[in-house]
């Protein structure tokens, strides 16, 4: 099964105060998204949203440090430290009102630009976001991790398995950066206008988790996907795509 991304995209590294990630850009459109991954992934899980998202707009997927093909920093960095790596380089590419996606993990990184560096982005989307404080324990995410994989698609398990394998040795180490990270502390300081979305049938993100979410943000928007789980920005995208545009048409 055939799954990389083939088509023509600009790839660069950018490094700051010691860290690297990788940004491929898809697309020329005027709006620009920034997908930003979750734990153990990279930017090339983000396949089939680029596929929808290059025809109008364009698109940066971004390899977090320690992933994909960005490499392993000498520490792990906290998730405040990703925000600001990534928050540097949308400052170097000086993109207007870039539409921040995290999905997972990358959640925490976009929730903490959004806090650490307001101005940068007015539209920011948690999808599936991470971590409910009522399992906040790599335990607890695990066993739900491995739940939801079970009525996931080939594509998302051949996908995630090799970007886990592509996550190298220090992968607990990255886990418990994500564990201890509060988001539930940034929310309420967010300004940017927020569209919280979930797999209807995510059982990392239960609802009641993701409506604490949207109601601890001023004015987030709260939607979900039909007979989707936590890898709904991965496995069919479109979905999720279509939810994104309502929400940006009505903000």
């Amino acid at each position: 099964m055939h799954v990389e991304v083939t088509d023509d995209a600009d790839v660069e590294e950018f490094t700051f105060q010691g860290a690297t990630i990788v940004a491929e850009t898809h697309g020329a459109g005027a709006r620009t998204f920034v997908l930003v991954h979750g734990i153990g992934m990279g930017r090339k899980v983000f396949v089939d949203l680029i596929r929808l998202l290059e025809r109008e707009a364009t698109v940066i997927a971004i390899d977090l440090p320690g992933y994909g093909d960005a490499p392993e920093p000498e520490r792990t960095p906290t998730i405040e430290r990703m925000a600001d790596l990534v928050a540097a380089y949308l400052r170097h590419r000086v993109l207007t009102d870039p539409v921040l996606v995290g999905h997972s993990m990358g959640t925490q990184v976009v929730a903490e630009i959004a806090v650490r560096h307001p101005g940068l982005s007015d539209h920011i989307v948690l999808a599936a976001p991470t971590v409910d404080d009522t399992a906040r324990s790599a335990r607890r995410q695990l066993i739900r991790l491995g739940r939801d994989l079970l009525r996931e698609s080939p594509k998302v398990l051949v996908l995630g398995a090799r970007e886990y394998v592509r996550a190298g040795p220090h992968l607990r180490r990255k886990i418990r950066a994500m564990l201890v990270h509060r988001p539930e502390d940034a929310y309420p300081r967010i300004r940017a206008r927020t569209l919280v979305l979930r797999g209807e049938d995510d059982v990392v993100c239960p609802d009641a988790w993701c409506s604490r979410v949207a109601r601890a943000i001023p004015d987030a928007w709260l939607a979900s996907v039909p007979d989707h789980g936590h890898e709904t920005m991965i496995s069919d995208a479109g979905p999720a795509w279509e939810l994104i545009r309502a929400w940006l048409a009505e903000t």
